[in-house]
């Protein structure tokens, strides 16, 4: 197996990491050197020909890119080295509109788009994540057999349906994810706050062992309190690329009721004017499972204007 992967940063760097070894041959382009990753036995080139040429018929391509004109600009680079049938995954967060006008313009082309949801963050990247693909049915028999061996285990891939599909059903799992946040985020504030001595790394995982509640969320907050920085002097300012958003303004026109995630969304407004130990502990979740930075961020922060392209 081949496969070749545009955007080597956090998520794909680990993610050539784990196919290699589980025996998948990996080409990455990106657009610096990567000796770390090369040391390991990655093949890292910086022009197209070298990437396309290393990739056997139907050629694989995975996108690990920031959603937005990024996508765009490198689907316009790549295709032109690409014959009918290979295959790209865009494995971002972009939005799921987005990825239907993607698949319609390359499959003129006859190149195969499909949008791959993927969570479990780096450290799924790394060990095994969790895929949600979507589209043309002979696309995705063409990835199936890669992704399958990514995968934490059979029940973390799924081919949801359609084009559009895999990226819509991340939306609405980033939209809970971050209602659990906000619960956990609270929950912990009002331990903190309480009148007794309490543990609260060894309450959590307690949590984490049997309890209705336990989740990987739940004991990356032990860890978080146990092995990261000083609680007190983690910034409750949050930084997010905006998706959730996306998910609201859905809903809002489809007229379903999604007060939590709304909610959620609301409180991480918040977090950015007013100190609170619910929003320091949300960041430290969020660093826990995605390399989430503490405080501002100039780059994510641009990312809410531009990971969009479609508007409604």
């Amino acid at each position: 197996m081949k496969l070749g992967i545009i955007g080597l940063g956090k998520m794909g760097a680990n993610l050539a990491l784990q196919a290699l070894e589980k025996n998948i041959h990996v080409v990455g382009k990106a657009r610096s050197k990567k000796p770390e990753l090369e040391e390991k036995g990655i093949k890292i080139v910086e022009n197209y020909t070298d990437f396309v040429s290393f990739l056997d018929k139907p050629r694989i391509i995975y996108l690990s890119l920031p959603a937005g004109y990024t996508v765009d600009s490198v689907l316009q680079e790549v295709c032109h080295f690409l014959e009918k049938g290979d295959v790209i995954m865009d494995g971002g967060n972009s939005f799921y509109l987005d990825s239907i006008k993607r698949e319609k313009e390359l499959w003129q082309k006859g190149i195969y788009f499909l949008d791959c949801g993927t969570s479990g963050g780096l450290q799924g990247a790394r060990h095994g994540g969790c895929f949600m693909i979507g589209g043309r049915d002979n696309g995705v028999k063409i990835v199936e057999p890669i992704l399958k061996k990514l995968a934490l285990n059979e029940d973390a891939y799924i081919h949801t349906g359609g084009p559009g599909s895999g990226h819509f059903v991340k939306l609405v799992h980033n939209g809970i994810e971050f209602g659990m946040l906000q619960a956990i985020g609270e929950g912990l504030a009002l331990l903190r706050q309480s009148n007794f001595e309490l543990d609260l790394a060894q309450i959590f995982k307690n949590w984490s062992n049997g309890s209705v509640i336990r989740s990987w969320l739940v004991e990356l907050m032990e860890q978080g309190l146990r092995e990261g920085p000083n609680f007190q002097k983690i910034e409750s300012y949050i930084e997010d690329t905006g998706e959730v958003d996306w998910l609201i303004q859905e809903a809002i026109n489809k007229e379903i009721p999604i007060p939590v995630i709304s909610q959620s969304v609301m409180e991480l407004f918040k977090s950015r004017t007013k100190e609170s130990d619910t929003y320091k502990a949300i960041a430290l979740m969020r660093h826990g499972f995605g390399g989430h930075p503490f405080g501002k961020d100039e780059h994510i922060s641009n990312e809410r204007k531009t990971s969009r392209i479609y508007k409604i």
